[in-house]
């Protein structure tokens, strides 16, 4: 008898997973002592077979099923073959329009037996095995005679993303896909769909539940950037997935793995933020380029409240990862020509742009004219155009040459630049602002 731990070891398997094979009844013969479960060879056994049913691509209640009917002798022989039948069709339709299938499984000692139950469900495909761990002349025949097409099936490791480039390869089939990277998985689809001919690729995986977060992250990643073009933003998900580990210093590990790196990004933005509030001066530097950074920005971003609707619509832009990819990219627009060009691209790929779309590029413009201003928050409304300063009231900003500038022309103009001290903060109101782009052009003007 053997106790849970052991044979988790024994299997290389987690302790959750045989908790959940037990609670799904795929061992209705386990032995519980004081709370303890106690595996026999029973039970091992039915490991044994839970584990070839899984590398064949059968889910949890499929297996339960397959079980069911074993007990039942001979008469379930054509329900089991049913189940395979499923796990055929891919390899078949592949062969009869003349392709070649790739199946990957990443543990070489498995590949035999998985050729043996390919060779099984489709007798008539010519299946090959290919890793490695073989002699590189054995394994360049073998890529060679795959190329030629002496074989229609090639079960290997992963040594198929790497430079092998063949046109009529349109399948591939990944096992275990919740053990492999984001990035090796976006390699491993990139095999096939290279021809004239529509590329297929199925991903076998256990049931969510059996499944870490970040490999649910990972294979819905890989489901919804699908779309040509989509490397970046799946390069995007492994870096939040992943983290990028200390970028500031020496080590490659860091709490960024914990918090995702746009959290850490913006942490870091805090971070300079808080250095130029206190005055920074950086040692060595000439007199030139000590002005440089005294000119600086204030702050790193502001806060824009308007009564309109400023976004793209989904009826402009139907897809929501595209949406996303273009925020974006708006977002690290800097200067007004890369803006316009933008618009352009915008224009030219989905029409005319909308009103909603037109007030936010209008709120972009706004955006940058008041980081330059030193104003934390702009709210524009009902005519007016409210503005709050820089809050920390011993910040470098007031005394900055940009402030004096503005401070200046605002009082030239009492009829319709307001300056108040609210709670130690400096805001300002403005009248007469009729929309979005006249609180922009104002803003430009100061």
């Amino acid at each position: 008898m053997y106790t849970i731990g052991q044979v988790a070891a024994m299997f290389q398997l987690p302790i959750s997973t045989l908790r959940y094979y037990d609670k799904e009844g795929l061992f209705p013969y386990l032995k519980r002592k004081a709370g303890i479960r106690w595996f026999s060879e029973q039970e091992l056994e039915a490991l044994r077979v839970i584990e070839c049913l899984k590398k064949a691509g059968l889910e949890i209640r499929d297996i339960k099923q397959f079980m069911q009917w074993c007990t039942q002798g001979a008469s379930t022989y054509p329900q089991r073959y049913e189940l395979f039948v499923r796990q055929r069709d891919a390899v078949e339709a592949e062969l009869a329009r003349g392709g070649q299938v790739y199946f990957v499984h990443n543990r070489v000692e498995d590949l035999p037996a998985l050729q043996g139950l390919i060779t099984r469900l489709c007798p008539k495909a010519r299946v090959a095995v290919g890793h490695g761990k073989m002699p590189a002349e054995q394994l360049e025949k073998l890529i060679m005679d795959f190329i030629y097409g002496e074989f229609d099936v090639l079960v290997s490791t992963t040594i198929v993303e790497n430079g092998i480039d063949i046109p009529n390869a349109n399948t591939i089939i990944v096992d275990n896909a919740q053990n492999f990277g984001l990035s090796d998985l976006h390699q491993l689809r990139g095999r096939v769909g290279r021809s004239n001919q529509k590329g297929y690729c199925y991903l076998l995986s256990p049931p969510d539940e059996l499944l870490s977060s970040d490999a649910r992250r990972r294979l819905r990643a890989i489901e919804e950037f699908s779309d040509l073009g989509s490397g970046f933003n799946i390069a995007m998900q492994d870096l939040d997935i992943r983290g990028a580990g200390n970028l500031l210093g020496a080590e490659q590990s860091g709490f960024i793995a914990d918090i995702g790196f746009e959290t850490y990004q913006k942490i870091m933005n805090e971070a300079v933020a808080e250095l130029r509030a206190e005055g920074l001066h950086v040692p060595g530097l000439s007199d030139g380029e000590q002005e440089v950074v005294e000119q600086m920005r204030f702050i790193d971003d502001a806060h824009i409240d308007i009564e309109v609707e400023a976004a793209l619509p989904d009826a402009y832009v139907s897809q929501q990862a595209e949406r996303l990819k273009l925020y974006r990219e708006l977002d690290s627009t800097k200067d007004e020509e890369a803006l316009q060009a933008f618009e352009s691209r915008l224009a030219d790929r989905f029409g005319p742009l909308p009103r909603a779309a037109k007030e936010l590029l209008n709120v972009v413009r706004l955006r940058w004219e008041a980081i330059r201003l030193g104003m934390e928050r702009v709210k524009v409304k009902n005519g007016l155009m409210i503005v709050h300063f820089v809050g920390e009231e011993n910040s470098p900003f007031y005394k900055s040459e940009a402030f004096m500038t503005l401070l200046q022309r605002v009082t030239q103009r009492p009829d319709r630049f307001v300056l108040k001290q609210h709670n130690n903060r400096l805001a300002m109101t403005v009248r007469n602002v009729k929309d979005v782009e006249d609180a922009y052009k104002t803003l430009q003007q100061l």
